[in-house]
C-alpha cells in the first residue's frame, strides 16, 4: 500500500489548513495557561481552569451547531443544491444567535449553579466566577462562529476557516497578554480577551460567509427563503448531537470536578495537562474535519469509491501523526510542563502524570476520525449511541480513583476515547457490510 498517494494528497489539502488554524485554539489555551500560571498563586490558575470547564461545558454541549451545519452543508455541495446550501447557513445561526442572547441574559444564575456543583476552593470558584461573567457575554458571538466554521468547512473553502480562526485567536492571544500581563486584569483580561475577539471574529466570519456564497450562485432571494423547510429535520439531528455532546462534556467535565476534590493542586495540574491533551486533539481535528467534508459530499454524491479512498488516506496519515505527538511527549513532556506553569510544586505534580499524554493520541485518533464519517453522513443517532456505550465505561472507570487518584481519572478519559472509536467502528463495519451507508 502507497504511503502518499493522490487519495493522500487530496486529503492534506484541506486537513493541513484546518491543522494549522486548529492549532491556533489550543494555542489560546497554552498562552491562557501560561500567562496565568506566572502569577503569584494557583489559585488564579484554577479559577481559570474551573471557569473555562464550565465554559467548554455549556458551548460545546452546542457544537451541534458546528457539526450538523457542515454535515448537511457538505450533503449539498455533493448534490449541487443552492437552496439546501443557504439553508444549511441561515436556519443554524439563527438558532445560534437566539440561544447565545439566552445565555447573556441567564449567565448569573446558570454561573451560581455550575460553581455550586464543581465545589472546592472558595478562593477558586471566586475566580472562576469572575472570569464566567465576562466571558459568557460573547455567547452570541461564539455560537454564531460555531455556524460559520461549519458551513465554510462543509463548502470546503479551506482559506476562510483559516483566516477565521487565526485572525481570532491571534487577537485573543495578543489582547490577552496586553490586558493579563500589561494592565494586571488577571482572569478577568483573559475573559474580556476572549470576549472582544469573538466578535471581531463574528463580522470576520460573515464577511467570508457573503464571499462565499457569491461564488456559489447562492442570490439575495435565496437566502430570504432559506429559513423554511426541512427545519424538523434539522431538530432531530441537532437533538441527538446534543445528547452525545451532553454525554461528552460530562465527562470532561467529571475530569475537573473530580480533580477539584482531589485537591487545589490537582485541579491546577490536571488544567496544565489537559492543555497539553486540546492541543494534540485540535491537530488531530484538521484530519477529522478533511474527513467531515469528504464524507458528506460523498454522501451528497452516492459516491462511496471517493469515500473509502479519503477514509484510508485519513488512516494512514493521522496515524503517523499521532505516533508523532506521542513521541514529542515522551521525550520532552516534562520541558513542556515546565513551559507551562513556573511552580515547582506544579511541575513536580506534572511530571506523575505526564506519560498520559503519550499514551492518549494514539488512542483518541480513530474516535476523531470516524467521528467525521458520521458527521458528514449526518448520522447523529448513531453517534449519541456510541456516546453513550463510552460514558458509561468512563463512568465504571472512575470507580478507580478512589485507589488510583489522578491516575484513575486519566485511565478513565483512556478507556473512553477508545470505547467511542471501537463502538462507531462496528457501526460503519456493519453498514459497509449490508451496504447500507447511504440509506
Amino acid at each position: 500500500m502507497q504511503l502518499f498517494n493522490a487519495a493522500d494528497k487530496a486529503l492534506w489539502r484541506l486537513a493541513l489548513p484546518m491543522i494549522f488554524s486548529n492549532i491556533t485554539v489550543p494555542l489560546l489555551g497554552l498562552v491562557d495557561t501560561a500567562v496565568i500560571g506566572h502569577l503569584d498563586s494557583p489559585v488564579y490558575l484554577g479559577g481559570v481552569a474551573v471557569g473555562a470547564t464550565a465554559t467548554s461545558f455549556l458551548f460545546m454541549l452546542l457544537l451541534f451547531l458546528r457539526m450538523s451545519t457542515t454535515g448537511l452543508t457538505a450533503q449539498a455541495f455533493g448534490a449541487k443544491d443552492p437552496l439546501a446550501l443557504a439553508r444549511a447557513l441561515v436556519q443554524p445561526l439563527l438558532m445560534a444567535l437566539g440561544a447565545g442572547a439566552l445565555i447573556v441574559v441567564l449567565r448569573g444564575p446558570v454561573i451560581e449553579l455550575a460553581l455550586h456543583i464543581v465545589g472546592g476552593n472558595d478562593a477558586v470558584l471566586e475566580q472562576a466566577r469572575r472570569f464566567l461573567t465576562i466571558r459568557w457575554l460573547s455567547a452570541p458571538a461564539s455560537l454564531a462562529n460555531l455556524v460559520l466554521l461549519g458551513w465554510l468547512l462543509g463548502v470546503q473553502y479551506a482559506r476562510a476557516p483559516v483566516i477565521l480562526l487565526v485572525v481570532g485567536n491571534i487577537l485573543n492571544i495578543v489582547l490577552d497578554l496586553w490586558l493579563v500581563m500589561g494592565l494586571h486584569m488577571n482572569v478577568q483580561g483573559a475573559a474580556l480577551a476572549t470576549a472582544i475577539a469573538e466578535y471581531v471574529t463574528f463580522i470576520i466570519g460573515l464577511l467570508m460567509a457573503r464571499r462565499v456564497l457569491a461564488l456559489r450562485g447562492v442570490s439575495l432571494a435565496l437566502l430570504k427563503q432559506a429559513w423554511r423547510g426541512n427545519f424538523r429535520r434539522l431538530l432531530a439531528l441537532n437533538r441527538d448531537i446534543m445528547l452525545r455532546s451532553l454525554l461528552l462534556q460530562l465527562c470532561f467535565g467529571a475530569i475537573t470536578v473530580f480533580g477539584a476534590r482531589l485537591g487545589g493542586e490537582i485541579v491546577a495540574v490536571n488544567a496544565v495537562l489537559m492543555t497539553m491533551l486540546t492541543f494534540t486533539a485540535y491537530a488531530l481535528d484538521g484530519f477529522a474535519y478533511a474527513v467531515e467534508a469528504h464524507s458528506g459530499q460523498a454522501y451528497g454524491a452516492r459516491d462511496s469509491s471517493q469515500l473509502l479512498h479519503v477514509w484510508g488516506a485519513a488512516c494512514r496519515q493521522s496515524g503517523l501523526v499521532a505516533l508523532a505527538f506521542a513521541l514529542v511527549y515522551l521525550v520532552a513532556g516534562e520541558q513542556i510542563v515546565a513551559m507551562l506553569t513556573s511552580l515547582p510544586s506544579l511541575q513536580q505534580l506534572a511530571d506523575r502524570y505526564v506519560i498520559w499524554q503519550v499514551i492518549l493520541p494514539v488512542i483518541g485518533v480513530w474516535c476523531y476520525l470516524l467521528d467525521g464519517m458520521f458527521i458528514g453522513a449526518t448520522r447523529g443517532a448513531e453517534m449519541r449511541n456510541s456516546m453513550a456505550v463510552a460514558a458509561a465505561g468512563f463512568a465504571l472507570t472512575l470507580l478507580t480513583v478512589p485507589t488510583l487518584g489522578n491516575h484513575g481519572l486519566w485511565l478513565s478519559l483512556a478507556v473512553f476515547l477508545a470505547l467511542r472509536g471501537l463502538s462507531l467502528a462496528w457501526i460503519w463495519r456493519r453498514h459497509w457490510k449490508h451496504n447500507t451507508w447511504f440509506a
